[in-house]
């Protein structure tokens, strides 16, 4: 099974697009959320931090993340690097969070692995992810395609290098689109092409309320 092709550097507007709903019409913040579950674990690295969201929700937050459009956005410190290699020394983080990042590798298991290598003793790992049946209402226009690293799968991932795991599901009504602009700009962000999302908005009855669907997988070494 392949991960999703990452465009972070040839379209990062598809991503602030998806940053620009949620920033708007979300009625949750996840980051907040994993953050003050890390609060007292800093130094925290977020892998995967695009530009920055946790960093904004958390103190003492260091940025990583493979794609220079990306960190050019992010606040400092940040370094360029691999989930798979981080460029840290083993036992010295207090935390590792990777939100909404591991279905884009390969291998998952690598980058968990190697999280659990930088932590210090009793150090956490925090890993969020979206259910393969996120955004039913949408259904009829759009499906999540299986990933590496699915919300049905993550707790056994995780698991497989830490043991003990503690899972956080949601399953809730937390997006609102209050327009056909809105849903597209949803799609947009799920990887629907621009011109093929504004088609399928029009079969979209609004307003609408999405169901997310999902968890943060966390875990301590």
């Amino acid at each position: 099974m392949s991960a999703l092709t990452p465009d972070y550097d040839s379209d990062p507007d598809r991503f602030r697009t998806g940053k620009r709903v949620t920033a708007r019409y979300a009625r949750a913040d996840l980051y907040a959320e994993v953050a003050a579950r890390l609060r007292g674990h800093e130094p925290i690295l977020d892998v995967g931090c695009g530009e920055g969201a946790l960093a904004a929700a958390a103190f003492g937050v260091i940025g990583l993340d493979r794609s220079p459009t990306m960190l050019a956005s992010a606040p400092r410190p940040s370094v360029q690097g691999d989930a798979a290699a981080l460029p840290f020394a083993s036992g010295r983080l207090g935390a590792v969070a990777s939100i909404n990042v591991l279905y884009h590798l390969d291998e998952p298991v690598l980058a968990i692995e190697e999280a659990r290598r930088v932590l210090r003793a009793d150090g956490l790992f925090a890993a969020a992810t979206a259910a393969r049946d996120d955004s039913p209402e949408l259904a009829h226009v759009w499906r999540a395609e299986p990933s590496t690293f699915d919300a049905e799968d993550a707790a056994a991932i995780v698991a497989s290098v830490f043991g003990v795991v503690e899972v956080d599901a949601w399953d809730a009504p937390l997006v609102h689109l209050p327009n056909r602009d809105t849903v597209r700009d949803y799609l947009v962000a799920r990887l629907v092409p621009r011109a093929e999302a504004a088609e399928r908005a029009d079969a979209v009855l609004v307003p609408l309320d999405v169901t997310k669907r999902g968890c943060v997988v966390y875990a301590r070494k």
